[in-house]
C-alpha cells in the first residue's frame, strides 16, 4: 500500500517544498495536490518537480471544464517530463458551485466529458495526429465551426511515457463504474471502508467486468485524516468544518453529491440537519452536528494500535493508497507523523 499525502493549497509555495523535500526523507510516496479556486495546481507541482526527485507527484484534482482536453494532455505530458516520470493526471468534475460561480463555465455531461478527455489524452502522449469527433469535444473543429482551417496535429515533444496514469475523482455509481473500466485509478472523497461495498461494489463490479487487461488493477486512493494520538476526542471536531463544508454547503438541496453520499453511509437524518444549518448560516452548529461516529469511520484517528487496525480495514476493502490529511500543527510534526504512519502501513 502506497503512503500519501494531500498538501494544503494555502501555504506558500517555498514552505511547501522545504516539507515535501523532508517528506521525501521520510519515505512518503506520494504527494498530491489540489486545485480548488485558489492558486492553480500545475504551478506549484512544476516547483515541486524541481525539489524532489523520488516522490510522486499527483494533481488531485486539475478540474476538467477549463482545460481543453489537449492543453490537459500537454500539461500531463509537461509535468511528467520536469519530474522524469514522476506525475501522476487526477481529474474531476468538481462542482457546479465552482465551474459555473467562479469560472463561468457550465456545468454539464460530466461522465461523457471524462470519457473523452482519458481517449483524448492517451492518444497525445501517444503522439498521434488528434483526431476525435465526440459529443461534447470535436477536434478539429468541425466544417461550419470557426475558420475552418484547423487541422489534426499532433504533440511536438516526445514524452518520458506514453501512458501517464489517470485517477479520476468519482462518487455517482454511473462515475464509479466508467473509472473501474477506464481510469488508471479511482478517487473518492469521505472513502468509509466499512460502507464501501455495500455503496459502490456494483458500480465498480460492473466497470471492472469491461475494464481492459492492459489497465492493470484499479489503483483506490482513500484521503482520511490522520492523528495518532491518545486522545481521540481533541482531534474528531478538527475533522467535522470540512465534513459541514462539503455536506452542508457544497450545492444546494437535492444538487450536493457529498450531502448524498454521506445519506447512503447511513446518516441520512444527520446529512439533512447539517445541511439544514448550513444553508441557513448557522455553520457553528452545523459543525457541531457532524457525529463523531462518521468521523471515526472515514478517519485515521487514536493510538498507533487503534491507526494500525483502521489501515487494516482501509486495505481489507481495497484501498492500495492511502493519501492522508495529516493533522498536525507544524511543518515538523507534520513529517514526524507522516514518518510513524510509513512506518505502521510498512
Amino acid at each position: 500500500m502506497r503512503v500519501g499525502m494531500f498538501l494544503n493549497y494555502a501555504g506558500g509555495f517555498r514552505e511547501v517544498a522545504d516539507e515535501v523535500v523532508e517528506l521525501e526523507r521520510a519515505g512518503v510516496d506520494l504527494i498530491a495536490m489540489p486545485e480548488a479556486y485558489s492558486f492553480d495546481a500545475v504551478s506549484q507541482l512544476g516547483f515541486l518537480a524541481a525539489r524532489t526527485s523520488t516522490i510522486t507527484l499527483a494533481s488531485g484534482i486539475l478540474q476538467l471544464y477549463t482545460r481543453t482536453p489537449s492543453l490537459t494532455a500537454m500539461t500531463a505530458a509537461g509535468l511528467d517530463y520536469v519530474s522524469d516520470g514522476r506525475f501522476e493526471l487526477g481529474i474531476g468534475a468538481s462542482g457546479p458551485q465552482v465551474i459555473e460561480g467562479f469560472h463561468g463555465v457550465r456545468y454539464d455531461a460530466p461522465v461523457g466529458r471524462i470519457r473523452e478527455i482519458i481517449d483524448i489524452c492517451r492518444m497525445t502522449w501517444r503522439r498521434e495526429p488528434v483526431i476525435h469527433q465526440g459529443r461534447n469535444y470535436q477536434i478539429p473543429l468541425p466544417a461550419g465551426e470557426g475558420t475552418g482551417l484547423g487541422k489534426p496535429l499532433k504533440l511536438i515533444n516526445h514524452p518520458v511515457r506514453d501512458r501517464i496514469p489517470i485517477s479520476v475523482a468519482a462518487l455517482g455509481p454511473k462515475s464509479v463504474e466508467q473509472t473501474a473500466e477506464i481510469a488508471d485509478g479511482w478517487l473518492p472523497m469521505f472513502y468509509h471502508p466499512g460502507k464501501a461495498a455495500e455503496v459502490w461494489g456494483d458500480a465498480l463490479a460492473a466497470g471492472t467486468a469491461k475494464r481492459s487487461a492492459e489497465l492493470g488493477a484499479l489503483d483506490v486512493y482513500a484521503s482520511p485524516a490522520l492523528a495518532i494520538t491518545d486522545d481521540a476526542e481533541a482531534v474528531l471536531p478538527l475533522v467535522k468544518p470540512q465534513l459541514a463544508l462539503y455536506v452542508g454547503g457544497m450545492g444546494a438541496r437535492g444538487k450536493n453529491f457529498y450531502n448524498d453520499l454521506i445519506s447512503s453511509y447511513g446518516f441520512e437524518a444527520d446529512a439533512a440537519r447539517i445541511q439544514d444549518l448550513y444553508l441557513e448560516g448557522r455553520r457553528d452548529e452545523a459543525i457541531a452536528a457532524v457525529p463523531d461516529d462518521l468521523v471515526r469511520a472515514i478517519s485515521l484517528i487514536g493510538t498507533a494500535a487503534e491507526v494500525a487496525e483502521r489501515v487494516a480495514a482501509f486495505r481489507e476493502s481495497g484501498v492500495t493508497t492511502l493519501a492522508v490529511t495529516p493533522l498536525a500543527r507544524s511543518s515538523s510534526e507534520r513529517v514526524a507523523l507522516m514518518a510513524a504512519f510509513r512506518g505502521i502501513v510498512g
